[in-house]
């Protein structure tokens, strides 16, 4: 299995960037993903996620109304993009894939994650 993040980049404040996560090895509609962000010195923390389907999109408080997630999975690819990006965003921004998660619903906590992609690396400029 792997997932490749890529998208990552440096942009000033109120920016945007997309940021892309291609599956390969798995049955990828069987799997809610996530994305997932840890800045320096800081815990992991879920960012967002879509459901199997892509129906359903999560999201953390913070970037509610400024982070889009999408799902393609006839070409096993998830995707987030994120619109007026604040310093507070820069991080290393993951992909994650769950095969427990439901139909319906996904997880907010990295443990329960099977697969990770390598990470790209977000700085938000200010």
């Amino acid at each position: 299995v792997q997932l490749q993040a890529s998208g990552g980049g440096v942009v000033q404040t109120g920016g945007s960037l997309r940021l892309s996560c291609a599956a390969s090895g798995l049955a990828f509609g069987n799997f809610g993903m996530g994305w997932f962000r840890q800045a320096p010195g800081k815990e992991r923390e879920f960012v967002a996620g879509i459901n199997r389907v892509g129906t359903r999109p999560y999201y953390a408080d913070s970037v509610k109304g400024r982070f889009t997630v999408s799902r393609d999975n006839a070409k096993n690819t998830v995707s987030l993009s994120m619109n007026s990006l604040k310093p507070e965003d820069t991080a290393v921004y993951s992909c994650a894939a769950d095969r427990r998660s439901s139909t319906q619903t996904i997880s907010r906590y990295a443990g329960e994650y099977e697969y990770w992609g390598q990470g790209t690396q977000v700085t938000v400029s200010s």
